[in-house]
């Protein structure tokens, strides 16, 4: 897509609310907008949004295997508080098995290049298949959480996808999230509670402590520049 319009796009959203641009672009994409949901506490404001919104808009999240339990709960709870079915991806059985026999359960402790593997083929792949006839993909991605996540605009262009990628929390700071989860009692993670504000597969993911960056407990053996899985590398409007 021309870097024009996703300028223009972004421009014509900088005063908008958060309900009026989803609104806009569920109507204007009604069919083929969906949402990614990692089941933390920003996809699940959106997820609140848009089933008051429009419930026919689909949410999915991506089953990697290496889930913490309390991740499964969040997903049966949503379900049932919103009267929906999240979709469920999983990666493909061969890959998984192919990759762990060759480099080991754990292969992502030992390099960056395996943990970037095993997350290519547990969330990158299934994402690929769940984005399939798509135009727009919306995300809780906020320029607060990481150095790797300060330059994303609310309207993005994803050159891997060839889809408009919508984020429209961009600019929305950690209170409002959690000012929002409590006014409407959004369903969130029962492991936020015990210090874990970004949570991922479980061997991945641990608790942090006060004053560290939200997403220090993702993969927290590697440096900072480095910490996302692929879903979100920064994208080109080219």
């Amino acid at each position: 897509m021309n870097p024009d319009i996703i300028a223009k796009l972004n421009k014509e959203f900088e005063k908008k609310s958060t309900q009026e641009i989803l609104g806009f672009f569920i109507r204007k994409h009604h069919g083929r907008i969906t949402l990614a949901n990692s089941m933390g506490a920003e996809d699940q404001v959106l997820t609140d949004m848009i089933m008051g919104i429009d419930k026919s808009v689909p949410v999915f999240t991506l089953d990697t295997g290496r889930m913490f339990p309390e991740t499964y709960d969040l997903i049966a709870t949503t379900n049932e508080h919103y009267g929906t079915r999240l979709k469920v991806f999983f990666p493909e059985n061969t890959r998984v098995e192919e990759m762990v026999n060759s480099l080991g359960i754990n292969l992502f402790y030992d390099r960056v290049e395996n943990r970037k593997l095993c997350c290519h083929i547990r969330k990158i792949e299934p994402l690929k298949r769940a984005l399939e006839g798509m135009d727009v993909w919306i995300t809780g991605l906020r320029r607060e959480q990481s150095i790797t996540r300060l330059a994303i605009g609310v309207v993005e262009w994803d050159e891997g996808n060839g889809l408009i990628k919508l984020n429209p929390l961009a600019d929305w700071t950690e209170q409002q999230v959690w000012e929002y989860v409590m006014l409407h009692k959004v369903p969130v993670h029962s492991l936020h509670d015990k210090g874990f504000p970004s949570i991922g597969c479980q061997p991945c993911t641990r608790a942090v402590k006060t004053g560290e960056d939200v997403r220090s407990g993702r993969w927290w053996w590697e440096n900072p520049e480095s910490k996302e899985c692929g879903l979100h590398n920064k994208p080109t409007n080219n």
